[in-house]
């Protein structure tokens, strides 16, 4: 599945702010606010435009992203950081492991990174659109709600939603129909805007997520330290990686 695909210079790219950078070159800025695009039922912003227009990269949220060459995987995660950890550390490694391009948008705020969420069909960062949109295949990793450890696997990709469940059940892992909400069904949804327009959407509770790290801990400096990963977390993304 993994074809050629060129995606860019490999290497880590932490995004400098909006309309900033070294001199004399420009970065992309935010797009404007889509007229009648309305804020979505626990959001605060609109979208990327709206959000940056409030918030201060570098001190409530960072961008970061990783283009190999010759990926055409897009791992993202974002809702990343603190919004719903620890889905960067979770991608981060996805495509570390499997040579996949890979973007997080990361919540840094000492608190209510929350306000930082942005519902999948309205995020439109982007940097994050153009990585996935150079992409064949995509996985978005987001966290859910829930006490019993599963993870609901969504998205248009009908095919390799099939492959993802069946590699997770192999290794013990549970998995469920999502909701209508957290289906990834919608073509507006970042993680069907690739090249083949559908991906996956793995939305993994919050007993599942802990269960990956020692202690069940989620704070941002535990989870940034790899040695406090369990084994679980390997099997994890390795399963999800094996099919792609």
């Amino acid at each position: 599945m993994k074809k050629q695909l060129v995606l860019g210079t490999a290497g880590l790219l932490a995004l400098t702010a909006c309309g900033s950078g070294p001199a004399g070159r420009k970065t992309a800025q935010a797009a404007p606010v889509a007229r009648g695009v309305q804020v979505t039922a626990g959001d605060t912003y609109r979208n990327y435009a709206d959000l940056a227009r409030h918030e201060k990269e570098g001190l409530d949220y960072k961008r970061v992203q990783r283009t190999p060459r010759g990926a055409n995987v897009a791992q993202i995660a974002i809702h990343g950081g603190l919004i719903e950890s620890p889905t960067s550390q979770l991608a981060d490694y996805a495509a570390s492991h499997g040579h996949d391009a890979y973007y997080s948008f990361m919540g840094i705020k000492k608190s209510g990174n929350q306000k930082l969420h942005l519902t999948a069909t309205h995020f439109d960062e982007p940097r994050a659109l153009k990585l996935v949109k150079a992409s064949k295949y995509t996985v978005s990793w987001h966290g859910a709600k829930g006490d019993r450890p599963v993870t609901y696997v969504g998205g248009r990709d009908t095919v390799l939603v099939k492959k993802i469940i069946k590699a997770l059940n192999a290794k013990g892992f549970k998995t469920a129909v999502p909701a209508s909400k957290i289906e990834g069904q919608d073509p507006k949804n970042i993680c069907n805007r690739n090249q083949r327009g559908k991906g996956v959407q793995l939305e993994i509770s919050t007993a599942q997520r802990k269960a990956f790290f020692a202690g069940g801990r989620l704070d941002l400096d535990w989870i940034a330290n790899p040695a406090h990963r369990t084994k679980a977390f390997y099997a994890y993304v390795q399963a999800v990686d094996s099919v792609l």
